[in-house]
């Protein structure tokens, strides 16, 4: 049995850092709906901060895939792509990153992928970065699949504004961040959809626009989507137990867009550097199950979530698996795999 006297005292200041600041973030539960939801937000953490990107000499990529709330037709159906790499320009460090995320939910899809850049700079035996993130947005409505039932006493089937045709729009999206990295643990805050901007969507004919009058007192539809701003705050530790193979990994995420905002916190223990296994929990939403492993650079990670709010008596859960892999980068100013050209030798 490992006495608690075994656990670096640097693990009780990094846990009372991360309940402070969930606690300061709390103010109202709920779930931030414009990023898609990851249990497993630490394995893909550009997703939602684009300074959490280069944070050792590897190459890095990771590909997860969601299947939320499995028993409920059209339920949301996602995945995501991250990679990012270090590089070094004018003898400073610096990281660059690719983020790409797809979403289905009943009628609606959305697509971003963006391109990040971020400035590395060392700080009391840490890192700060800094982080810019520029994209490409795209939202599409399947409304040639719209059924209104004849009698329906809440929708009329004549609504201008429900489209009957397939719908789409593209829009610049910005998004920006700042992380902390250090020894035993991480802080960071960033910013997607920054610019909030507004996707017009309109069918292949051209109809797009806000509902009005168009030339010569016609009525033409069009539909608007905004993305909304949203602020994600993340910090988690990684702390070895003395005299032991296993390391005590707790982290938080707080989401908000300014209308709802989400807490999650996840418990990991990992042995070896190998394995590992642990709790999350979504407040007012659901309790996960975690294992992951890494060997020679892959690594694979699974997670079920539970429902714990009334959804549960309509779905028997959500599954996600994250896989990835990352290779090391050689800085050093001579190459170990030198060739010489058989012209000189």
């Amino acid at each position: 049995m490992i006495a608690p006297t075994c656990i670096s005292r640097k693990l009780n200041s990094v846990v009372r850092m991360l309940i402070c600041a969930a606690a300061m973030l709390w103010s109202v539960v709920a779930s931030a709906q414009t990023d898609q939801q990851f249990t497993q937000y630490y394995q893909v953490p550009s997703l939602y901060n684009p300074a959490a990107i280069a944070k050792t000499d590897n190459i890095r990529v990771r590909l997860g895939g969601r299947l939320q709330w499995m028993g409920i037709d059209n339920a949301p159906r996602g995945f995501v792509l991250a990679a990012d790499m270090p590089f070094k320009l004018i003898n400073k460090r610096w990281g660059v990153g690719l983020v790409a995320q797809q979403e289905s939910a009943g009628l609606f899809r959305n697509m971003t992928i963006s391109a990040q850049l971020a400035y590395k700079q060392p700080l009391l035996k840490g890192m700060l970065t800094a982080a810019v993130q520029i994209g490409y947005a795209n939202e599409q409505f399947r409304g040639s699949d719209v059924f209104i039932p004849d009698g329906d006493d809440y929708h009329d089937s004549n609504d201008q504004a429900i489209p009957t045709t397939d719908v789409s729009g593209n829009a610049l999206d910005l998004g920006a961040g700042v992380e902390f990295t250090h020894k035993y643990f991480w802080v960071g805050v960033g910013g997607t959809h920054l610019n909030a901007p507004t996707i017009g969507l309109g069918d292949d004919n051209g109809t797009s626009g806000t509902i009005g009058d168009a030339e010569g007192g016609a009525s033409i539809n069009k539909y608007e989507y905004q993305l909304r701003r949203t602020l994600y705050f993340m910090a988690g530790g990684n702390i070895p137990i003395k005299n032991t193979l296993f390391e005590v990994m707790p982290s938080v995420l707080v989401k908000s867009d300014f209308t709802f905002t989400g807490v999650e916190v996840t418990a990991l223990m990992r042995y070896k550097k190998l394995f590992s296994f642990g709790v999350g929990y979504r407040h007012d939403d659901a309790v996960s199950a975690i294992i992951g492993a890494e060997f020679k650079g892959f690594y694979a990670g699974y997670s079920y979530d539970y429902p714990i709010s009334s959804i549960s008596k309509a779905s028997s859960g959500s599954h996600e698996l994250v896989l990835g892999y990352s290779f090391k980068l050689n800085f050093s100013k001579t190459n170990q795999y030198k060739h010489k050209s058989i012209r000189i030798m």
